[in-house]
């Protein structure tokens, strides 16, 4: 078998109980090589959930209300408590409101503190109020970097007992755990939920694509190269819904941070996990990173004994694949991603023509359709007193940022190394620039300070803004204004470069029409360099005083420089010495004052804490679904809508719904915030969803967060269409082209829709962590039969659906569905499992959970 099918069938032979895991459930993963091809439904009970303050929130608010709805059921609130353990990060999302100054780090952090009180009061009430909760406070790092350096156990020792560790996450990038021999995904907030009640987690037996890695990485090839060259080779080998495992000798040549990195772009690849065994290498790291050597061996000693330890150089070792796929390291050459989405790998040979091309090309993921006349366009302005220009292709954003990069010491010093040659040759960033470094844990901060490096990154600029996901997640903070404005008046596709790990359009910043993903040491050179549109080979980054030209490779450190910088300051003391203090380290969240009531008071003034509506006048006795009738539809989306789309976590637009309820709420803009930091607060999100500014809706000639209202005509922003829709008490649907739903795995970007009355969705295919979220928000996600989509059934989204729900479901049956206009066609309900049909008639996985808790 395949390594990762290996842990879930130790997980189903442990957890056999007849009831949530059946012997029948254990024949089938151990016959996985026949079973994998018949969509056989197989359960999991990970051995942890890891949680974001992001989701985390929304999973407190929830249970917190949880508590409140079995108490009036009848039942006991204590009995909702996490079974599985349970680590919450306050992996804060600092907005860069300060770069550039020796301040910058605490001035962030204090106004992060300032702005988050009420919501970091809140999770530390429910760290005393649930059982089996640990939260690691705000200002430690990145979340799914102290999962791999301080929260990952590899192998699990309970009272004594060993068996592998698993995760799943709150966030799509969990998968990132995965590079260390933990097998984990991401999955939403509402399923998470579940797992943490003691709910196995129901999945089809997935195909496993073996991809070998032969061959050596280039001196000048680093981890982002390999990692977006793997990217773009396994979205077009097709790995949505299915496990990757690596294997081969190549595998032996990467660092656990080199597999850590690409198992954290599985989500832009589309597959659910992207495993990594355990080998010896990830001994290795577990020492190096500080952890108790007695555990280490143990752990070592437990997967040799039940054949979980890999030596990727033995084939013999190789297990039984679905396909294999190969690639040979030494063909990778040093590349971005963009300018719109992270799967468009560009060659850094052939940035500058990929953008001028990109330039006037049809608007879409690599268009802008800029007038060829308009291609050099100079718009000139004034910052600081000094005059400047910014034409097509400025960089006015770089940012070393998330996780993807930040957990891995080869890039990161990469990037040092480079600061210090530019530095050394006289190479500067313009001031204007919008340049930050926000580091996975202080660890990074610590090697990089150690090994000399750091004042030179301070020097162009990249200071450290904070630990957390910044520009990555949308919170690069404001541009200066006159650099908006010479954007704003040229109509400027300006650039952002970040090392990050998503480039949506819209999510980056609104000025950054493109938005590329490169290593950090070219994000670096991007910003010395001022512009996209450079041939790093023929032209300079810069000329010297003495008129010397100095090119990219003049001041590139090659692999073996920094592999031998790495290997002296990178130890495990480093480690230590952050971890060990981490849960107290924090003086503001060691001063916070929480309430300690078992049932949490909530504060109708609150604009950031409010108990959501999802269980008002919820009854023991379960409704059975009934016929959607006569539905609108409230947006036409063509492909790849991503959660960003759906529900943005950026800033509030300053005339959009969620502002217009903040505002009579009494809030000002400055006291907005973001829509992440107020997903406790349903009445916000509802407003936000649908509310991104690059929203493309079929029924208008825009871009906007925008749809008509088809009963008066009228344009109307969302939120505003679906309230009146919901007055008249018509239901809604949403129609969809293909890989709906997307990107980060936002439960909000089901629970939105939800509020707003959506019942169902039809979509050409969906993003997978997307639609178990629908699911478990008891909406429908419906799928055009093979070969149909809107345009070929001549769907314009302006008739009124009815969807046929039948007495008698199962798992992915074809209902059927009439329009207004007499025309009837067929589609796939896409409840893939029992468990989701149960899950259905209830009305949503938390509402089972209630009536089960209740009675």
């Amino acid at each position: 078998l395949p390594f990762s099918i290996r842990v879930l069938l130790e997980a189903a032979i442990r957890n056999c109980d007849e009831f949530l895991v059946k012997k029948g459930d254990v024949e089938n993963i151990l016959n996985w090589k026949v079973v994998q091809h018949k969509n056989v439904e197989v359960p999991f009970k990970p051995a942890r959930v890891i949680l974001q303050d992001f989701t985390g929130v929304p999973a407190v608010v929830d249970f917190a209300a949880m508590r409140d709805a079995v108490k009036k059921l009848g039942g006991d609130p204590e009995k909702i408590n996490p079974v599985c353990p349970a680590d919450l990060v306050i992996d804060h999302s600092i907005q860069v409101d300060f770069n550039r100054r020796s301040d910058s780090l605490q001035k962030n952090q204090d106004l992060e503190f300032e702005r988050n009180k009420e919501r970091f009061e809140f999770l530390k009430w429910g760290s005393q109020a649930f059982k089996n909760m640990r939260i690691i406070p705000p200002g430690s790092g990145i979340i799914h970097q102290v999962n791999l350096e301080y929260l990952a156990r590899v192998v699990m020792d309970q009272d004594g007992h060993y068996y592998p560790d698993s995760v799943v996450g709150t966030d799509s990038h969990t998968t990132m755990i995965d590079g260390l021999g933990v097998l984990g995904w991401g999955v939403g907030g509402i399923e998470a939920e579940a797992v943490m009640l003691g709910q196995p987690i129901s999945m089809v037996l997935p195909e496993v694509v073996g991809y070998k890695l032969l061959g050596n990485p280039q001196p000048l090839v680093t981890s982002t190269d390999i990692v977006l060259t793997i990217t773009k080779h396994l979205r077009q080998v097709g790995v949505v819904g299915k496990f990757v495992e690596f294997f081969g000798p190549g595998v032996a040549q990467l660092s656990i941070a080199d597999r850590a990195t690409i198992a954290n772009m599985c989500p832009e690849y589309g597959a659910t996990a992207a495993y990594f065994p355990v080998d010896d290498i990830s001994i290795g790291y577990l020492i190096q990173t500080g952890r108790d050597k007695e555990k280490v061996l143990c752990t070592k000693k437990y997967l040799e004994a039940v054949g979980m330890l890999r030596d990727f150089k033995n084939s013999s070792q190789d297990p039984d694949f679905t396909q294999v796929v190969e690639l040979d390291l030494h063909t990778v050459v040093p590349c971005c991603s963009g300018p719109k989405r992270p799967q468009d790998k560009v060659a850094v040979s052939d940035m500058k023509k990929d953008f001028e091309t990109c330039l006037g090309a049809k608007q879409g993921f690599k268009g802008f359709q800029i007038a060829p006349d308009r291609h050099n366009s100079i718009v000139k302005f004034n910052f600081e007193g000094c005059d400047f220009e910014l034409t097509h292709g400025s960089v006015v954003i770089a940012a070393i940022t998330s996780c993807t990069n930040t957990s891995n010491p080869s890039v990161m010093l990469g990037a040092g190394l480079l600061a210090k040659k530019a530095v050394e040759a006289g190479l500067t960033v313009k001031p204007y620039v919008k340049t930050s470094l926000s580091p996975g844990s202080g660890v990074v901060t610590y090697y990089l300070r150690e090994s000399g490096v750091m004042s030179y990154l301070s020097q162009l600029g990249f200071d450290v803004v904070g630990y957390g996901c910044m520009t990555c997640i949308g919170n690069s903070g404001p541009l200066p204004e006159s650099v908006v404005e010479a954007i704003t008046q040229g109509d400027l596709v300006a650039v952002g470069v970040l090392s990050g790990n998503r480039n949506f359009e819209g999510r980056v910043h609104p000025n950054t029409r493109a938005n590329y993903l490169a290593s950090p040491p070219l994000v670096i050179a991007y910003a010395i360099a001022g512009t996209i549109r450079i041939d790093f080979e023929k032209e300079p980054l810069g000329i010297t005083a003495s008129g010397k030209k100095i090119f990219l490779k003049d001041i590139w450190p090659t692999r073996n420089e920094i592999q031998a910088v790495e290997r002296q300051f990178v130890i495990p003391g480093m480690f230590k010495e952050v971890y060990q203090k981490i849960e107290t380290v924090n003086k503001s969240w060691n001063a916070l004052d929480a309430p300690s009531d078992k049932l949490y008071t909530w504060n109708p003034k609150s604009t950031y804490i409010k108990s959501p509506p999802f269980f008002d006048g919820l009854t023991l006795a379960i409704q059975s679904p009934k016929t959607i009738e006569d539905a609108y539809v409230l947006l036409s989306f063509g492909d790849s809508v991503t959660t960003d789309h759906i529900s943005p976590a950026g800033n509030i637009a300053r005339n959009s719904p969620a502002a217009r309820y903040l505002t009579s709420r009494g809030l000002t803009p400055r006291e907005f915030n973001s829509y992440g930091s107020r997903r406790g607060n349903d009445a916000v999100m509802a407003r936000g969803t649908f509310a991104n500014i690059r929203l493309v809706n079929k029924f208008l000639d825009k871009q906007g967060p925008q749809t008509v209202h088809f009963p008066s005509g009228e344009t109307l922003d969302v939120f505003d269409a679906a309230e009146r829709y919901k007055q008249a008490g018509h239901p809604l649907i949403v129609l969809a082209g293909k890989e709906y739903g997307a990107g980060s795995s936002r439960d909000w970007a089901a629970k939105g829709p939800f509020l707003l009355g959506v019942k169902a969705v039809l979509a050409e295919s969906y993003e997978r962590i997307h639609r178990s979220n629908l699911v478990g928000m008891g909406v429908i996600p419906l799928q055009y039969l093979p070969g149909e989509d809107a345009g070929t059934l001549g769907l314009t989204g302006r008739e009124r659906y009815t969807i046929i729900i039948p007495e008698k479901l199962k798992p992915q049956m074809n209902i059927q569905i009439k329009l207004d206009t007499g025309k009837t066609f067929h589609a796939i309900m896409r409840f893939d499992t029992d468990v989701e049909l149960t899950y259905f008639y209830n009305g949503g996985i938390l509402n089972y959970m209630i009536r089960k808790m209740a009675s």
